[in-house]
């Protein structure tokens, strides 16, 4: 039996018409308007934004990309944008990370990269910051409460301060999260002291410390964090304890 290889005028009525991959005739609004986001580049989302094209390549050449723009600070936009324009930016590269930590926390924490995505904004910290996510007993966010800003690289964090809100919320357990801003994720030995403090004193208080989370960038096909848990770090620290 042969095959029609062309389709009837009515069933090609009925294809979406595909995008143009480069028209000087439409404009980026016009792109958007018939084609929807999806057609657009990042460049092209970021002219929509600020308003001036050439305003949106001065802030790529300068950044390098918009993976470096995200993690811009407020200040650093201030130099080529209106205030309008840099919280307009901000808020609209935020956008997705805040969407998919808000959807983490919908699930129970249940692992370390489950914690990593309730996280996500962390990645863009400038500074080392040290939180504490406390949970219910079934695992699920009940807060999260920043407990150390620091330095470029290094923060000043004391179990005390991590406690304090684990027993005003008489919460189950915690996980504690910091983040590396330089992008590694190899945990320090400042890091591997902090842990083994905080260990011996949730055992002390009998709070579940269920991990030490490090958020950092992905390299290669390594994972954007460091989970002692996962490593056995926490593990090995409650076996010497509970088997002197």
């Amino acid at each position: 039996m042969s095959q029609h290889i062309f389709q009837s005028s009515s069933e090609l009525q009925n294809i979406p018409e595909a995008a143009p991959k480069a028209s000087p005739s439409f404009s980026v609004s016009e792109k958007l308007a018939l084609y929807g986001s999806s057609s657009l580049s990042g460049i092209e989302h970021l002219r929509l934004l600020v308003g001036k094209d050439s305003v949106a390549d001065a802030l790529i050449r300068h950044f390098g990309s918009l993976k470096a723009l995200s993690r811009a600070s407020f200040r650093e936009l201030r130099q080529f944008l209106t205030r309008r324009q840099a919280e307009a930016v901000i808020a609209a590269l935020s956008m997705g990370t805040i969407a998919e930590t808000e959807y983490a926390l919908l699930a129970p924490l249940t692992n370390a990269k489950a914690i990593y995505k309730a996280n996500l904004d962390m990645k863009a910290f400038h500074q080392e910051v040290v939180r504490v996510v406390l949970l219910d007993s079934q695992l699920r966010c009940i807060t999260k409460v920043e407990i150390a800003k620091g330095t470029l690289n290094a923060s000043l964090a004391y179990p005390r301060d991590i406690f304090r809100p684990a027993i005003a919320h008489a919460s189950f357990g915690f996980v504690v999260v910091h983040n590396h801003p330089s992008g590694s994720v190899s945990p320090s030995e400042a890091d591997l002291r902090l842990t083994k403090r905080i260990a011996s004193g949730a055992r002390i208080l009998q709070i579940e410390f269920l991990d030490h989370v490090i958020v950092g960038q992905p390299i290669d096909d390594r994972p954007g964090y460091f989970s002692f848990q996962e490593a056995g770090l926490l593990w090995r620290q409650n076996k010497k304890k509970r088997n002197p």
